[in-house]
């Protein structure tokens, strides 16, 4: 009770007419990361449930625990085999001197891959919740509404669809962007239409292609260059994944190059497993994203083509390579930017689908779909909702 005692004879200063009124956002937000608000609604036509807001960007927030963690170990692990083939004996520099302290480079030691991962994630993570922030913090306290807590899971979401390797300035640079540009000019969370994770993320590839795409940011080692599965996939087919050695087991686990977050399918599903249980997240959108996958690339499969080795790709292999996995389980069922009614979830998910598997096959140039995609989709999700809407409105009419 100490504390709340604490923060209750602070709140007096921060209410209208208190010394630091412009303030309220930032102690409110404070106060409510430590304790449920106090305020309910006692009106009979309200609905009275003990989630809120709060609680559900919380929970969006731990179940991406799990493919952080996994990424921080598969990004540790690839770069100490890396180094171990190059001959690299350490790591340089302030990274260097963590990984000496704390663990070592034996690519067999699960602690050891750990650590080597989080020097490299827990930076780019640290960058992005402080930069977007303070931004969120800043529209806050001018506009004089409190701190959304939304931001919790487009940081943790924007920092895992990077490559380990990214300059932090990048980092704070992709972010600021995706919240001021994709959600705070629009009136912050709740009225933007883009995923502000996704519309970051956007910005830094096509403005810094080479930092956050090719063959040598994907292993956290100097000198060390690696395609992705879906680049190999992209040039060779089929054939150049069985001549990577990677099977379709190892590429579900994550035993391959990528951004931190994609590489475990298992972990994402796992994840995803708990969003499902709380229904936090839509298992129609999910749903709608994977038989979309699946109807288009068995389509392609059917259509076949001589130059172009993608045609070939079976819909498993979709599923497992790339930020498919990571984008239909975190990215397309952002309440926000998705549909809201339940068939328009559904056709939601089945554009997203369909069109990751269109530009993964048909644009050589863009092997990866998924993040276009799902803001390809931002665009159409009011219309899917109109739509629908509509639709049961002439249906009610025509009752009469």
């Amino acid at each position: 009770m100490a504390m709340r005692d604490f923060l209750d004879s602070l709140e007096p200063h921060f209410h209208q007419g208190g010394k630091y009124e412009k303030y309220y956002p930032v102690y409110e937000m404070v106060d409510t990361i430590f304790y449920s608000p106090g305020r309910v609604t006692k009106g009979a036509s309200h609905v009275r449930d003990a989630v809120d807001m709060k609680r559900v960007m919380t929970t969006v927030w731990w179940c991406a625990f799990f493919p952080m963690l996994a990424g921080m170990y598969i990004v540790g692990h690839n770069a100490l085999i890396a180094m171990a083939d190059l001959g690299v004996a350490d790591l340089e520099g302030w990274r260097g001197v963590i990984v000496s302290l704390l663990a070592g480079y034996n690519p067999d030691s699960v602690w050891h891959c750990f650590i080597y991962g989080a020097v490299f994630y827990v930076p780019i993570y640290a960058t992005t919740f402080i930069v977007g922030g303070l931004w969120e913090v800043l529209f806050a306290v001018r506009r004089g509404h409190e701190v959304n807590e939304g931001f919790f899971v487009t940081s943790i979401l924007f920092s895992l669809t990077l490559p380990a390797t990214i300059p932090l300035w990048q980092v704070a640079l992709g972010i600021s962007f995706g919240v001021v540009i994709g959600k705070e000019i629009f009136g912050g969370t709740g009225k933007n239409f883009l995923n502000p994770a996704l519309t970051g993320r956007a910005f830094l590839y096509f403005a810094y292609p080479a930092q956050i795409s090719g063959d040598a940011v994907w292993t956290a080692v100097d000198g060390f260059s690696g395609a992705t599965a879906l680049g190999v996939a992209a040039r060779d087919g089929m054939d150049g994944i069985a001549a990577m050695g990677l099977s379709w087991t190892d590429a579900f686990l994550g035993n391959m190059q990528g951004s931190i977050g994609e590489a475990s399918t298992l972990a994402i599903f796992i994840g995803g497993a708990f969003l499902l249980l709380t229904r936090v997240a839509s298992w129609r959108i999910m749903a709608g994203t994977l038989v979309g996958m699946m109807l288009t690339a068995m389509l392609f499969n059917l259509i076949g083509s001589e130059t172009n080795p993608m045609f070939a790709m079976p819909w498993e292999w979709h599923l497992v390579l790339g930020g498919f996995a990571f984008g239909m389980v975190y990215m397309a069922t952002d309440p926000v930017s998705a549909a809201m009614t339940d068939t328009g979830r559904f056709a939601y998910g089945a554009l997203i689908g369909f069109m990751c598997v269109l530009i993964r096959v048909v644009n050589p140039a863009f092997p990866e779909g998924m993040m276009l995609a799902i803001l390809f989709a931002n665009l159409f999700a009011p219309l899917f909702d109109y739509s629908v809407v509509r639709a049961n409105v002439r249906r009610r009419l025509a009752r009469v």
